[in-house]
């Protein structure tokens, strides 16, 4: 008899971050994922929001850039008062609920 193979998944990461966090590959990566906020960039990189767009805009596609901008705009959680006040707004609309 064979022997039988570990069933345990191996999770692949799509795009693993990146090594150093001053690179313009770890700002990137950081800018692309959702639950990153532009202050954990800032504060792990020393780059601004500003910069950060700056970078984005020289690095990527033009419809690229207008992609991530929409999706960074339209996200809540992107920063972090913005996220803050939009989960009081929720947990204030669904005690209203349950009340």
């Amino acid at each position: 008899m064979s022997e039988k193979k570990n069933n345990v998944p191996k999770t692949k990461v799509k795009n693993p971050e990146p090594k150093g966090f001053s690179t313009n590959e770890w700002v990137i990566w950081a800018a692309w994922a959702d639950r990153i906020t532009f202050e954990e960039i800032f504060e792990k990189s020393g780059k601004r929001e500003s910069e950060v767009i700056k970078l984005m805009r020289r690095s990527l596609k033009p419809s690229s850039f207008r992609l991530w901008r929409k999706r960074v705009h339209t996200k809540s959680i992107k920063n972090r008062k913005k996220f803050e006040e939009e989960r009081k707004r929720i947990k204030r609309g669904s005690s209203v609920l349950f009340d």
